[in-house]
Formats: structure tokens, sequence, C-alpha cells
């Protein structure tokens, strides 16, 4: 072979080498570009789910405030606090709700507009259904008023409750029916399952927040949308001046209400307790599997649901607390002065339904059940 043919075998060489490399990499290259139109593709799938997940929560909860520039007649004084003589925001700044801390016309102006649906669940089981009546014409007076408002009552006597309430423009009244319960103490380990089920089940397509309310309690001033946030407490009114070592949590490690002895911010009452459907369904589920293993094991929290709501709350803070004043002890007396309006109570029931703890009388739903 000549110089010059081995010279054009070679060129021939080189450039069947440089075909076959253009190609190699036109394949790998297609290949990258699909690769990338399917990443591009799912990432903006992603994004326009999570932007429409977004903007519905907020649009929910979260909506910016836009107010009549005219109606705020008092100015707020940095230097004036309007209450000295009680603790108004929590250490993780969640405002605690007291008289003077609001303008009722702020408030209202501020939430009128944004259409919103409070879903209200009331168990009524057994007797207490006797206590429906004064229950709904007390909300129908004091309740979210303005607002729309679903009330769903739990109960395993459809027939005793009453259909002649008169019910504001907006407002519904739901029957949600649960089986007889034995002990009283049923019903309050089962309540969180009930709701948390009835929030997904049908409450989250009709309503933008979410109140759980006990049955034997009387509205006696206003209770509105001030008491609207992401996660909602009460105060105990029996507590609220005691230090964390006598709260009544649940002191045995066996249960997975368990607070030891040094830990707690407040003694959260299961009178009243709301929020966001979000919020308030993560925090139902939780306490019902927390039930759920306590009673596998044959562990009872001490106070059944209410000691799983204040673990809950402890890990998981309220956005907003309620004052005393939301969640009042007719057996208080009205004597305590930093109590400068009683807005929700328990009622007074008869002397066969009182119980003594410690020396002191408390008187709750659970007592005289059967």
């Amino acid at each position: 072979m000549t110089s010059l043919q081995m010279v054009m075998v070679g060129r021939f060489l080189v450039f069947g080498n440089c075909c076959c490399t253009t190609a190699s990499e036109r394949m790998r290259g297609r290949e990258h570009f699909q690769l990338s139109l399917v990443l591009a593709g799912g990432m903006t799938i992603c994004w326009l789910v999570f932007s429409y997940c977004a903007s519905v929560s907020l649009t929910q909860v979260n909506r910016q405030v836009v107010l009549n520039h005219r109606l705020q007649r008092k100015q707020a004084k940095l230097m004036e606090p309007v209450r000295t003589d009680v603790l108004t925001v929590t250490p993780w700044l969640a405002p605690i709700v007291w008289e003077g801390t609001f303008d009722p016309q702020v408030i209202d102006e501020a939430f009128m507009s944004q259409n919103l649906t409070i879903a209200t669940t009331v168990f009524a089981v057994g007797r207490y259904t006797r206590f429906l009546r004064d229950f709904l014409e007390s909300a129908e007076k004091h309740f979210m008023v303005g607002l729309d408002v679903h009330y769903y009552v739990f109960t395993d006597l459809p027939g005793d409750v009453p259909n002649n309430v008169t019910l504001g423009v907006g407002r519904l009244l739901s029957i949600v029916r649960v089986p007889k319960f034995d002990r009283w103490q049923e019903i309050s380990l089962r309540r969180m399952e009930l709701i948390q089920t009835a929030i997904k089940d049908h409450i989250h397509r009709g309503a933008n927040y979410i109140f759980c309310l006990d049955v034997d309690m009387r509205f006696h001033g206003r209770v509105g949308p001030e008491a609207l946030g992401r996660l909602v407490a009460a105060i105990h009114p029996w507590f609220y001046m005691y230090p964390r070592s006598q709260f009544p949590y649940e002191r045995r490690t066996v249960s997975t209400a368990y607070i030891p002895l040094d830990q707690g911010d407040f003694y959260y009452q299961a009178n009243i307790f709301g929020g966001a459907l979000e919020d308030v369904h993560r925090l139902t589920k939780t306490c019902r599997e927390h039930l759920e293993v306590d009673k596998s094991v044959g562990v009872e929290a001490v106070w059944q649901e209410e000691s799983h709501l204040n673990w809950y709350l402890l890990r998981n803070k309220p956005t907003k607390l309620l004052s005393p004043e939301y969640v009042w002890d007719d057996a208080k007396g009205r004597d305590a002065k930093e109590i400068k309006l009683v807005r929700f109570s328990s009622v007074i029931k008869d002397k066969a339904e009182e119980v003594i703890s410690d020396g002191k009388r408390v008187i709750s739903w659970r007592e005289g059940f059967s």
C-alpha cells in the first residue's frame, strides 16, 4: 500500500469515527433533551398543584385584612397597653383574647366580607339532649353573628333535637347519628374520632373553620371572628391561676398523653377548641391515634380526650388562645376581677351531677351521664 493510499485510508477511518461519534452524541443528546422535558413537565405540574393548594389554604385562613379607613376611631397607642392585669400574648407570640384587647367593629369589618362558613360540632347524647335548645338559642344571639354557621349535632336521639329553634340567615343544622354509649367516658374517647371522620367525609366541602363545643354550655356575650385562627384553644377557668406542676395533666408514663411535671404552658379545656379545617383534622387524627394506642394497652388517660388535647397543644402550639372568658364555669360565680365579661360558660346542673375533686366542686358534662 502506497503512502498516499495509507493516508486516504487513515482519513476515511477518522471520518468514519467522527460520523459514528456524532451519531452517538446526537442519540445521547436526544435522550437528555427528552429527560429534561419530562423533568421540567413534572416540576411544572408539582408547582401548579402546590400553588393551587397554597392559594386555597391562604384564601381560607390567611386573607389580607382590608378595612374602611374611616372605621378605626380609636388610635392604638404603643405605650398604653389596654390590659396590664393579664397576659395578652404568649412566649410564642400567639394572642390571648380578653375583653378590651380588640375592637369588635374592626374585627367584624375584617371578616364579614370574606363569606366565611364556620362548622360547629356539638355532642348531645343521652340526657344531654336537654341542653340543646338553650345552647342553640343562645348561640344564635352571640356566636359568630353575621357569619354563616353550620351546626353538626352528634346524637343518639335524633327525635329529641328541637326542630323549632329559629336559625338566622346562613345558619344551618345537620344531625349526625351516633350509637348509644353506656358510659360518658366512651363518648369522650370516641369524640376525636367522630370529628375527624366528619371533617374528612363532608365538613371540609362546606366550611372554612370549625369549632368543637360542649352542649351543656350557654352563650352570654359575643363570641365572634376575634376567636378565629389556624389553631385555637381555650384556657381552663379552674386552673389559670395555678403553676403547671398542679395542672391535671396525665402524669403516668404509660399513657401517650403523659406530660412531665416540669412541662406545660397552660391547661386547656376541651369544651371549646377549633381552627382551620386542616389543623383541626390533624389534631383530632393525632388524638384519635393516641387514644387507640392507650386502649390497646388497657390505659385510659385521666381526663380522656382532654388529656390528649393538652398533650397535642403542648407540642403544637395554638396560634390563638381564648381567655377563660370564653369557657367560664357558672359554678365559679362572677367575682374574678380579671374576668370583665363572661361570654360562654358551663351551666350549673343538678346536685346529682356534681362531683367533688380535691375539695373543690367541679361540674362537667361528663358527670351524671347515665
